[in-house]
């Protein structure tokens, strides 16, 4: 189950809210049994949302809640000594980058993947950490741990939320009618992101990658391209509103996790902007315990590549993904020991942003690429396959031309936040948004969920 789909927005979600606020309300205490209740109630409807996938990853996901609940215990300062703590710590990264590694990358027998297997391991595995650096409490409570692992609004593609910005939320949270107000707002707005825009922006990509990409003309290999940056940034960012807003409804504030990337003047400032979670995820864990920028400039650089490296082979076990991953290392090298200097120093920032949209775009063909020598070809075909105005109209309805508009407006590359707020803080807007959302699925628009099935 997706939250894009027919089921959720008209069945699941609806029902969880019934329960969530009803049967509290009902059965009657104080604010903190109301918690206590709301609590169990959200890890089961978790659970169930999370069985839709699959029952038998119920497993799955219970073995990963409890060897890190267990873990914890062992990595406390408090608790043991540092033997037994770093004997935690290491069993903790074996078992949980071990299951991601034989779902992601060794999977001989072709197992679907479990989805957000991805996001949680991450989850899991900051906790434990944060426990060891004593920078949060155990969580005595394994229904509470489970909660904080499986929760449904971040359970599939994030944001990536760590424990300690969610700890005291797990045993003291309110949700007034603003806030859940807000919530709902900030869930339709995402639901259209991702239904109106990527959905339509999906077809015009799908139909470009179909054809044969050695006869592609230019026109079409940068129109297959520009879709696809605006395809996948509106699937995510949109799934990422959806998960914000659904947490605002449940009583939770997680933190953003896009901040208009396509407005960046730097490849350093695009991964300030783009999956922010997940950037904060390995500069807190990996850059910052490599030694960071706090140290010499060859170190310093090898540590940044080491991090993309990482990034490129935690999006999959496709060579392409390697390849994104490594570029951009480079990339953020030589902004730091030259480039860099000559973007700060340009006056027309514009330009900047259109250097760095173009470069992104570019990287985004070998991120969709089945092969690094079809992206190889798909993106020569983009510099030398002339120009042919014809096909480029041919791959165009006006379906697709209304939604390529609105994702230049809205997608952060023309207009500024205003125009993104204005549309999120208007309830008519939002409600227009989500009857037409659920227009296109119940008729059967395209709805695809390929890349944050990570």
């Amino acid at each position: 189950m997706v939250f894009s789909s027919l089921i959720f927005c008209t069945i699941f979600l609806p029902l969880c809210l019934l329960v969530y606020y009803g049967v509290p309300r009902v059965l009657g205490g104080g604010q903190t049994r109301k918690i206590i209740l709301s609590n169990y109630i959200l890890l089961c409807f978790s659970l169930i949302f999370y069985a839709f996938g699959g029952v038998k990853y119920l497993l799955l996901i219970a073995a990963v809640i409890f060897m890190n609940w267990c873990a914890g215990f062992l990595v406390s300062k408090g608790r043991h000594g540092d033997f037994v703590r770093h004997l935690g710590l290491i069993g903790a990264v074996v078992f949980d980058m071990g299951l991601l590694f034989f779902f992601k990358y060794y999977n001989p027998q072709e197992i679907v993947l479990p989805v957000g297997i991805s996001f949680f391991t991450f989850q899991a595995l900051s906790y434990v950490i944060d426990v060891y650096k004593d920078t949060v409490e155990v969580q005595g409570n394994p229904f509470y741990f489970a909660l904080y692992i499986s929760c449904f609004p971040q359970l599939v593609a994030g944001p990536i939320v760590h424990y300690k910005d969610i700890a005291g939320q797990l045993t003291d949270r309110v949700v007034g009618s603003y806030e859940f107000a807000e919530g709902i707002k900030r869930f339709c707005f995402g639901l259209g992101k991702k239904v109106l825009i990527a959905n339509t922006l999906a077809v015009v990509v799908d139909n470009v990658w179909s054809g044969d990409i050695s006869k592609l003309d230019a026109t079409v290999a940068w129109l297959g391209a520009i879709c696809y940056s605006f395809q996948i940034y509106f699937d995510f960012s949109g799934y990422s509103d959806m998960a914000i807003g659904l947490g605002k409804m449940f009583g939770f504030d997680f933190k953003e996790n896009f901040n208009h990337p396509y407005r960046a003047e730097s490849v350093r400032d695009f991964w300030r902007r783009w999956h922010i979670s997940l950037s904060s995820w390995f500069r807190d864990y990996v850059y910052i315990p490599l030694g960071g920028s706090h140290c010499s400039m060859a170190r310093t650089c090898l540590n940044i590549f080491v991090v993309f490296l990482l990034t490129g082979i935690w999006h999959g076990a496709n060579w392409t993904f390697l390849v994104w991953g490594v570029v951009y290392g480079i990339l953020l090298i030589f902004e730091r020991l030259w480039f860099g200097k000559i973007l700060d120093k340009n006056p027309v920032k514009f330009l900047n942003r259109m250097l760095i949209f173009i470069v992104v775009t570019i990287l985004w063909v070998v991120f969709r690429a089945p092969s690094v020598a079809t992206a190889g070809t798909f993106i020569s075909r983009m510099f030398v396959g002339g120009i042919k105005p014809i096909n480029l109209v041919n791959q165009l309805s006006g379906l697709s031309v209304m939604a390529f508009i609105c994702a230049c407006l809205f997608g952060g590359f023309v207009q500024s936040h205003m125009s993104v707020k204005a549309v999120k803080g208007n309830a008519f807007v939002c409600l227009g948004l989500l009857l037409l959302s659920l227009l296109f699925l119940v008729n059967g628009t395209y709805n695809p969920f390929i890349y944050y099935q990570f």
